[in-house]
């Protein structure tokens, strides 16, 4: 499993969302959502999962722009506000409705604490790559070499900060959120501790 052999869609649509995430969002944010189409992609290797890859990717790059200042919503939690950014990128490359509603589901799932695979395979495979990106969940299943090359390519810079800050300011306005729930189960400490830091 090598990175060159994992990369995402090059389609237009594909294009545009990294560039909108490296526009939007900051240099660890943006390479934490290129690295969680990685994580996704080679989780659906070892797995044997068959996603819609251009599906996963936009979901996968856009996924936390509710976390953007221009994107940050008053009173949608940060996923949702991110969803329905994507959403609105696949309107302007002429997804349909349906898929669309797919953006918005897979990205506001990526936060919930599980996703069967046989309710939504995409969900399932967002909500695993960034809890091994965020959390360090399941550390072990992705090759330890594709796991260095992806980090070689996209270092994880100051994510633990950054994420961290910003999930919080989320949490303290937004109480009953996904936000609060991740803060409250220790995400500081899960970002400090992950694994994937000392690669």
């Amino acid at each position: 499993m090598r990175l060159n052999d994992l990369r995402p869609p090059d389609t237009a649509t594909v294009r545009t969302a990294l560039d909108l995430a490296a526009r939007y969002l900051t240099p660890a944010l943006a390479a934490h959502s290129i690295r969680s189409w990685y994580w996704a992609a080679g989780f659906a290797e070892v797995l044997g999962l068959r996603p819609d890859r251009e599906l996963l990717a936009v979901a996968a790059l856009l996924h936390d722009m509710g976390l953007a200042e221009e994107f940050d919503a008053v009173r949608v939690p940060y996923e949702s506000s991110g969803g329905h950014v994507a959403a609105v990128l696949g309107a302007g490359a002429g997804w349909s409705r349906d898929l669309q509603q797919r953006l918005v589901e897979v990205v506001e799932r990526h936060n919930w604490p599980e996703v069967d695979p046989t309710f939504d395979v995409e969900g399932h495979l967002l909500e695993i790559a960034t809890g091994l990106d965020i959390s360090g969940a399941r550390p072990g299943v992705l090759p330890r070499e594709y796991l260095q090359e992806v980090l070689g390519a996209y270092p994880r810079g100051a994510l633990a900060a950054d994420f961290g800050d910003r999930v919080a300011e989320q949490a303290d306005r937004k109480p009953t959120s996904h936000a609060a729930r991740l803060l409250a189960g220790g995400l500081r400490d899960k970002l400090a501790a992950n694994p994937l830091e000392s690669l």
